[in-house]
């Protein structure tokens, strides 16, 4: 029998699907100024959806941490009691002074924010079951597996939430991975190699972190990028297989890794998509999940850029105002718009878009 766990409560009906948690953000005596990642992206991305009126405060879903007992559904004890090495978690986070902090501070520091993001995705994944579609705001942490962190990735929230929905939601046996982080996400490739419940596509920069060739082995629909991939081609392979993916196996649970890691400039990802083509590429998965009346969960993992935060909450606002975000949970009847015109929308940038 699975464990009580608060993650599984019912949040007030009125919220919408999106969690959060002002803990989610990592600030630290500047330390997280050392890391390419915008430790504070996540509130920025809940302060651009206030400022256009789709949220507040009351409406979102508080995120909670999860707790230890929560992350033994898939961690092993051996990993979580490797945390508590202040120099284990500065090696996964790639901020080296955080190995000469002592760990007590590092927990609550670094840690907390990452267990509470980690939650949020569990949280997300009923949510999404229940509404249609569930947003974390957080999460993502696709190069975390069971027994290993890396990547700025300490603990492995994709694989939590698929097993959480395995193990506690009737009706739930069939989950698709769809990660479009710039990276590939071998985390929860290695967590589930053999699991023929899980169907993943992973659309990634060949060239980059983490090249891990075992965990290739594990993606059902691998889509590799060359350098300086660009919209037009990204988009036609992202629609392509993500159509592909969806029509060969039949998911209960689309988990969406919706990386911003993609943008052009961006310092680890190397690709070259612009604001408008990430929009775009949201759209693309949003359409192809609701349309078949497939719930689904987007977390926002990779992005290293200060202008990632105000593209996730335009995306956002796109979907809302295409009527991808509604209420009830629904197969659409959303005539997919042909690639060519998407392709020539994103060229054409937000000018035809209706941001409210």
């Amino acid at each position: 029998r699975p464990h009580r766990t608060e993650l599984y409560e019912d949040p007030p009906s009125g919220c919408w699907p999106i969690v959060y948690s002002p803990d989610y953000n990592i600030t630290f005596m500047g330390l997280e100024k050392l890391h390419p990642f915008d430790a504070g992206k996540w509130g920025k991305v809940i302060n651009f959806l206030k400022e256009e009126k789709l949220i507040a405060d009351d409406l979102i879903v508080q995120a909670r941490e999860a707790s230890d007992e929560d992350l033994l559904v898939v961690h092993t004890r051996r990993y979580l009691n490797k945390l508590k090495w202040s120099f284990v978690v500065a090696t996964i986070t790639e901020i080296p002074p955080v190995a000469f902090l002592p760990n007590f501070v590092v927990q609550r520091k670094v840690l907390k924010p990452l267990r509470t993001q980690t939650g949020g995705t569990i949280m997300a994944g009923k949510l999404a079951v229940d509404r249609g579609w569930a947003i974390n705001v957080g999460g993502g942490f696709h190069h975390c597996s069971s027994d290993k962190g890396g990547g700025f990735c300490a603990y492995a929230d994709i694989t939590l939430a698929i097993k959480f929905l395995f193990e506690r939601v009737q009706g739930v046996s069939r989950a698709t991975i769809i990660d479009l982080d710039a990276h590939q996400g071998n985390g929860h490739e290695r967590d589930f190699m053999d699991d023929p419940r899980v169907y993943i596509m992973d659309a990634y920069n060949r060239y980059i972190y983490p090249g891990d060739g075992f965990a290739k082995r594990a993606i059902k629909r691998r889509v590799e990028l060359e350098w300086g991939t660009e919209d037009t081609e990204y988009l036609q392979k992202v629609h392509t297989h993500v159509e592909g993916a969806l029509n060969e196996f039949k998911p209960d649970i689309v988990v969406y890794n919706a990386g911003t890691d993609i943008l052009d400039g961006d310092p680890l990802g190397g690709l070259a998509i612009s604001p408008q083509g990430i929009v775009k590429r949201d759209e693309v998965v949003f359409r192809a999940a609701r349309s078949r009346g497939v719930p689904v969960l987007m977390v926002t993992s990779g992005g290293y850029q200060k202008r990632t935060a105000r593209i996730i909450a335009d995306s956002i606002l796109n979907l809302h105002s295409l009527g991808l975000l509604g209420r009830e949970r629904a197969a659409w009847p959303l005539g997919s718009p042909s690639l060519d015109q998407m392709v020539r929308d994103s060229a054409k940038g937000f000018s035809n878009l209706s941001l409210q």
